[in-house]
């Protein structure tokens, strides 16, 4: 398997001083064709892969990805990957921060993760 960012060595309920996640749906409740249209676009693909591979923290923001678009765009990708159950956010302060949810999408779809960690956009593919 591709190697995780170093934040992914921890799981979640090690680190005990986190915020209540926000409403997300439960790991029986995920479904494929949910999280399978989410990562369709090109921008949520990459966002889930870079908080897979390049993580330097525990979670982040959306700034934090560098991309060139409005906050509420942002915000409403974001939004989509957690209500299909691809990431968790926690509300620290007025910011909202983001991680995958790993152990759920594999116990539900095992290899999944890999696939995403392991993607790279076409040549030329501008996200």
């Amino acid at each position: 398997m591709t190697d995780l960012a170093p934040t992914y060595r921890m799981s979640d309920s090690e680190e005990p001083s986190l915020p209540t996640p926000l409403p997300e749906p439960a790991a029986s409740e995920i479904r494929l064709e949910r999280v399978m249209g989410v990562l369709a676009d090109p921008l949520r693909l990459t966002i889930v892969n870079r908080l897979l591979t390049s993580s330097e923290e525990y979670d982040h923001t959306c700034g934090w990805f560098g991309f060139d678009r409005p906050k509420s765009s942002l915000t409403h990708h974001f939004k989509a990957l957690r209500e299909a159950g691809v990431i968790r956010q926690r509300q620290h302060g007025l910011e909202r921060r983001s991680r995958v949810r790993i152990e759920d999408l594999d116990e539900r779809f095992p290899g999944l993760v890999e696939l995403i960690a392991n993607w790279q956009p076409a040549d030329g593919e501008a996200v």
